[in-house]
């Protein structure tokens, strides 16, 4: 990451500070906040390209030192391809072989030089993670609650005449949320030769998958905890649906910093809405050009596009039809995770389980672990429903 990078997320971080500063206490302001995360996203946009460039100067060197690599090893397995056909021609060739070629190696197979690789290649995936969408408390006990005031109607004060009573009224009512932190973890084994001996950095590949497996620890959390506390699914049927769910049950309280999110199938279904002139509902946001918008009606509503292998489509659909999943409101009020311990990632070459001895094996082990615990902080936030495509 280079200064600029830094600077753009130090930016970033305070913006966001600012906009949810806006969004806190009894005089919340909404406009502001939205000012400032509009600021957040062109900032964003910023860093994504910034992010690019400095990949692409990253795989440039990268794969500069892989062909100074390759082409140091070609001309080794140059010179002793030209070493094995020698002693190949002074053993002497088949004598019912006639013709030279490269299918045979004494033939001239020897002098042709194999086109091997070791840099590792990534096959391109779709990944989403929600832990950016959900409210993150980093927590020092392993169980615990936080204080919420409840949601009521207020009714105002009553008129009283000169001399009256003042009639009692209602006081807040409060309610805690509690959480139970739970362990999750898993080891890696890997050989020492294969650490001493690959051309790739197996231990940069290892941290990097630890990672994206914490990454999916988070999204199986979130989504079983969205799926038991609303397990009332809404069938949405279609755009009106949506702008209902927005509109009433959500309503003024959340729909400002509501998102959509569904699956691979439910953008494409989105993607092919439009307007009823040929203009379509689903557009990029201008400040934001990789964050897709819905258009419902005066509201324009965040996508939010989790891959079908994290986000399935859900069963009981008509003959012919797919049941696709659509989430929507504001996930920071709705899920809350409290994070006793972030991944924390150790090695030996001496522990021992109970498959594996790392000392005796002459192997290294890898663990990973990380402490959390994922709950429904407002159910009102969130509506969970479908629509059948």
């Amino acid at each position: 990451m280079n200064e600029q990078m830094k600077d753009l997320l130090a930016r970033m971080e305070s913006v966001m500070a600012l906009a949810k500063d806006y969004m806190e206490g009894e005089n919340k302001d909404i406009e502001k906040a939205n000012e400032k995360m509009d600021e957040y996203n062109t900032l964003k946009a910023e860093y994504d390209t910034q992010k690019r460039i400095y990949e692409a100067d990253k795989a440039e060197a990268a794969e500069k030192a892989d062909k100074q690599i390759a082409d140091r090893k070609a001309k080794d397995q140059e010179a002793e391809a030209v070493k094995k056909f020698a002693d190949a021609a002074r053993a002497g060739f088949p004598r019912n072989q006639k013709d030279m070629s490269e299918g045979s190696d004494a033939d001239g197979g020897y002098t042709v030089p194999e086109d091997i690789v070791t840099r590792i290649e990534h096959l391109r995936d779709a990944k989403y993670s929600l832990r950016q969408d959900v409210t993150v408390t980093p927590v020092k006990t392993k169980s615990g609650r936080r204080t919420i005031k409840q949601r009521s109607q207020q009714t105002g004060f009553t008129s009283v005449a000169e001399a009256g009573k003042i009639g009692k009224k209602n006081t807040p009512q409060y309610t805690v949320l509690n959480y139970d932190v739970e362990k999750y973890a898993g080891y890696f084994a890997v050989t020492d030769e294969l650490l001493e001996d690959s051309d790739a950095n197996i231990t940069a590949e290892l941290t990097a998958w630890i990672a994206d497996e914490a990454r999916v620890t988070d999204n199986k959390l979130i989504l079983a905890e969205i799926a038991a506390e609303w397990s009332t699914l809404t069938d949405f049927k279609d755009i009106k649906g949506i702008k209902t769910a927005l509109n009433k049950t959500l309503g003024q309280a959340f729909k400002p910093t509501s998102a959509i999110y569904t699956n691979d199938d439910g953008l494409n279904w989105l993607d092919n809405l439009d307007d009823g002139v040929g203009r379509p509902l689903l557009n990029p946001d201008p400040t934001a050009p990789a964050t897709l918008r819905l258009r419902c009606g005066a509201t324009t509503v965040p996508i939010r596009v989790i891959p079908t292998t994290d986000l399935p489509n859900l069963t009981g659909a008509a003959s012919g039809k797919t049941r696709v999943p659509f989430i929507i409101g504001d996930m920071k009020e709705a899920v809350s995770l409290f994070d006793r311990k972030q991944i924390t990632i150790k090695s030996s070459d001496v522990a021992a389980t109970t498959a594996i001895n790392a000392f005796e094996q002459d192997m290294t082990l890898m663990r990973a672990i990380e402490r959390l615990d994922v709950v429904a902080r407002d159910t009102a936030a969130l509506v969970n429903g479908y629509i059948d495509i």
